[in-house]
C-alpha cells in the first residue's frame, strides 16, 4: 500500500527509524548488563512488539491493562507500578506482573505480604527530591507536594526487609547530565539502603536516541550502582524507544483568513496529539519553518468546535490548498496512547512503514469505536 491511498488523518510507525533506536538501546544493555523495559504509557502500538521483544528486555506498566498487554503482546519483564492499586484488580495484577513497585509505605503494608507470597518482586518508589527540569512542570516528579514516591522523611526503615528494590523517576526528555545529578542526591537520601536491594530502577525520560546524548555518561552511572551496590540496574524509557520513528499524516480541508491565513487540518491537536496543548509544545511539521520564515504562513488549526484547537503557527514554501497533505514528525510518542474522540472526532488509523518501503495498515477506526466508549 503507498502512503496515497491511506485515508488521512493517520499514523506512520517508521519501522526503520524505530528499528535504530533499539539497537542503540540494546548496545547500552549489552555494555553495561542493564536491563532496558518498554514504557508503555508512551508507546503501545503491540502490533510492532514482535520486533521490539527482540531488543528490550521486558514493559513497564502504570496499571493493570497496561501489564496485561506487556504479559501478553510482548513478554519477558512485565514491571508495574501505579500511585495507588485497587483491591478488587490487584489479585489480577499479580498475575501478570513480574514486579510491583509501590508508591508509599502504606500501600507496601497493605500489598506486599501478598506479592511477596505470590512469588512476585517488591519494590518501592522514592523522590529523590530534586528538580532538574526546565518548562515542564507538569511532568516533575519531584516538585512541591508531589504525590509521587516516598521522602526520605516518609521512609520506613522497617519495610526495608520486604524490599527487593528501589525505584526513581524524575527525568523528562534529558540528557545524562540531569540522571547524575539526581544520582547523587538518591545516593545521598537512600544509598544506605542500596546493599539490601537486588535491583535498582533509574525510570524513564532519559533521551537515549537523541543525536546529542551522552551515553557513555549513562554507563558510568550504570556502572557505578552496579559495582558500587551489586544491583541489577534497569531503565526504563518511553519516548527514546520510538523519538522519530513515526508521523502523524494530515489533510488540509480549507484555508480561512482571519488577520492570519489558517489551514484547517482533519487532525485536531485535542483529539490526536493532547500533549500539544498539554505541555505545551510545537510539533515538527515536515518542510515547514516558524511563521514569516518561508513566504507563506498558516496557522494550522483543528475540525472541532474547541476555539483552542490549534496546533501553531508554520511557514511554507509553497501555498497550502484544500487536499494538500500536512506531515507532523515525531509523532509515535504520547499520541497514540492519548487519542480520543472529543467531538466525535474519528480516530487516525494505524500504519506500519516497513523496512521494505511497504506500507501495512494495522487498525482502522471508525464510528463503532466512538459509540463503543459511550453509553
Amino acid at each position: 500500500m503507498r502512503q496515497e491511498e491511506m485515508r488521512t488523518p493517520f499514523f506512520l510507525i517508521d519501522e526503520k527509524r524505530l528499528v535504530q533506536n533499539l539497537e542503540i538501546l540494546k548496545k547500552v544493555q549489552d555494555d553495561t548488563g542493564c536491563r532496558i523495559l518498554l514504557a508503555q504509557k508512551a508507546f503501545s502500538a503491540f502490533a510492532c512488539y514482535p520486533l521490539m521483544r527482540n531488543y528490550l528486555a521486558g514493559t513497564t506498566a502504570s496499571g493493570l491493562y497496561e501489564a496485561r498487554l506487556g504479559k501478553e503482546e510482548f513478554g519477558g519483564e512485565t514491571h508495574v507500578y501505579s500511585p495507588a492499586y485497587r483491591e478488587d484488580e490487584f489479585d489480577e495484577i499479580l498475575k501478570v506482573a513480574d514486579d510491583v513497585v509501590f508508591n508509599s509505605p502504606a500501600q507496601l503494608r497493605k500489598y506486599g505480604h501478598r506479592t511477596k507470597a505470590a512469588g512476585k518482586s517488591v519494590g518501592l518508589r522514592v523522590n529523590p527530591e530534586c528538580s532538574t527540569q526546565d518548562g515542564h512542570a507538569i511532568y516533575d516528579p519531584c516538585s512541591p507536594g508531589s504525590r509521587l514516591g516516598v521522602t526520605v522523611s516518609e521512609f520506613d526503615e522497617s519495610l526495608v526487609p520486604m524490599l527487593d528494590g528501589l525505584h526513581f523517576h524524575t527525568l523528562c526528555e534529558q540528557n545524562a547530565d540531569a540522571l547524575e545529578v539526581t544520582a547523587k542526591a538518591f545516593e545521598q537520601r537512600f544509598g544506605t539502603y542500596l546493599g539490601a536491594m537486588k535491583w535498582l530502577n533509574l525510570g524513564g525520560g532519559h533521551h537515549i536516541t537523541r543525536e546529542d546524548y551522552d551515553i557513555e555518561r549513562l554507563e558510568q552511572i550504570i556502572r557505578h550502582f552496579r559495582d558500587t551496590y551489586d544491583v541489577q540496574v534497569y531503565l526504563e524509557p518511553g519516548e527514546a524507544v520510538v523519538l522519530n520513528a513515526g508521523y502523524l499524516i494530515s489533510g488540509v480541508l480549507e484555508v480561512v483568513h482571519n488577520g492570519i491565513d489558517i489551514a484547517i487540518l482533519d487532525t485536531s491537536a485535542a483529539c490526536h496529539m493532547p500533549d500539544v496543548l498539554e505541555m505545551p509544545y510545537r510539533p515538527p511539521v515536515r518542510g515547514s519553518g516558524i511563521a514569516a520564515e518561508k513566504q507563506f504562513t498558516y496557522r494550522l488549526a483543528g475540525p472541532t468546535c474547541l476555539a483552542g484547537d490549534v496546533i501553531g503557527d508554520y511557514s511554507f514554501d509553497s501555498p497550502l490548498s484544500e487536499g494538500d497533505r500536512v506531515v507532523f514528525e515525531d509523532m509515535a510518542l504520547y499520541t497514540m496512547v492519548k487519542t480520543n474522540t472529543f467531538n466525535g472526532m474519528k480516530l487516525p488509523d494505524i500504519a506500519i512503514l516497513q523496512r521494505n518501503g511497504e506500507i501495512r495498515r494495522i487498525r482502522t477506526f471508525g464510528y463503532e469505536d466512538f459509540k463503543g466508549r459511550l453509553s
